[in-house]
């Protein structure tokens, strides 16, 4: 007579880790346990993302750098960069071009990094800083010291920094009820960028000729003439912030469930908020400062790194590679594309952005979000 155990149909048992190990998506988040104990998240397609991002807009720099009246090969460009180049070239490379090509770069990675922050914290793909007014914002103040006070370069870059920490401050404290909300934020930030979008114009028809001209050559954001000047103080201000935003990534994600989960989870919901907003206003701001308004990037550049990454949360690191990667593309085909006549970076993203913005509205009204 057989017993039940040998009756009954052979059955295999795995571990729980093999059955992770079978279930796991491909290129998704795998954590991995180092011999300290310590537990780490690691998100494979993201990590390649940020990978290929950063070759891409390296890549561009390498081209962007020889591009010009008087071109330059990709090679003799790195051959420049390691001191092994010609005194002409490292005039012209070091000199002329580099700076100009290390502004983009910190510009899209501080508008991409400012972008997704506000994105995370309203919980709206509209919550950029172009919506919200911080652009127009920093105009103003640039416009203030160009028509009102007939100012330098730099007093013009302070103006436009001291604008923007103003508008941004404004649209908190009129957002703030009980909390900062993300559609009372959006909104708010809305009617501000009218209001200073009117005070632009107003400040344009009271200028003379020779200050409307280059305030309206400013306001287009353009990267041409960027020198050292314009790369020491961005530099500095994105290593001081970069990292104060990425030290506050986990909050700013939970965040993104909702402020009740984010308390429960531990998280000071309203001191984190505040931090990583005066950090984005203040990225924000500098960019805005250092290259005047361009358009779009900080809209565009964390909706196109999370279409990528496939991955939730903020991706602050592939927003921050992509905004620097769009920008100095951006700055090639403005340079490029139209035949002798160049653009100012800020058209082309503009045009860009726009058609972006309209894709957005119509997928995310199908979706019955908006």
């Amino acid at each position: 007579m057989k017993t039940a155990s040998q009756t009954a149909p052979e059955r295999t048992t795995e571990s729980a880790p093999a059955v992770r190990r079978r279930t796991r998506v491909p290129g998704g988040p795998r954590a991995l346990r180092t011999p300290g104990g310590l537990s780490l998240r690691l998100d494979l397609r993201a990590l390649i993302v940020v990978v290929l991002l950063v070759v891409a807009a390296l890549a561009a720099s390498v081209v962007l750098i020889g591009t010009g009246d008087f071109p330059i090969p990709a090679g003799d460009v790195l051959k420049t960069l390691a001191g092994e180049g010609t005194v002409a070239q490292e005039f012209i490379v070091n000199d002329l071009r580099l700076p100009r090509v290390l502004v983009g770069l910190l510009v899209g990675a501080a508008l991409g990094l400012g972008g997704a922050v506000f994105q995370a914290v309203s919980r709206n793909p509209l919550g950029s800083p172009d919506v919200l007014g911080l652009g127009q914002g920093a105009t103003a103040g640039a416009l203030v010291v160009i028509v009102l006070m007939s100012g330098s370069a730099n007093q013009v870059a302070v103006g436009a920094l001291v604008g923007g920490l103003v508008t941004g401050a404004a649209i908190y404290l009129l957002a703030w009820k009980r909390g900062v909300h993300g559609y009372r934020l959006v909104l708010v930030g809305i009617g501000v960028s009218a209001i200073a979008t009117a005070v632009n114009g107003y400040l344009i028809t009271k200028a003379d000729l020779v200050d409307a001209a280059r305030a309206v050559v400013w306001m287009t954001g353009s990267l041409d003439g960027r020198d050292w000047k314009q790369v020491w103080p961005l530099l500095w201000l994105c290593c001081l912030l970069v990292p104060l935003v990425l030290a506050n990534a986990r909050g700013l994600r939970m965040m993104e469930m909702g402020d009740d989960v984010s308390h429960a989870l531990g998280v000071r919901v309203e001191r984190v908020r505040l931090l990583l907003m005066v950090c984005a206003v203040l990225l924000t701001a500098a960019a805005t400062a250092a290259a005047g308004p361009v358009a779009f990037v900080a809209l565009t550049a964390p909706q196109l790194a999370r279409r990528l990454t496939r991955s939730p949360g903020p991706n602050l690191v592939p927003a921050l590679c992509m905004g620097a990667a769009l920008l100095v593309t951006a700055d090639w085909a403005s340079q490029r594309l139209f035949g002798d006549g160049q653009l100012p970076v800020g058209v082309v993203t503009g045009v860009l952005g726009g058609v972006y913005l309209l894709w957005l509205l119509v997928t995310e009204r199908r979706a019955g979000r908006i």
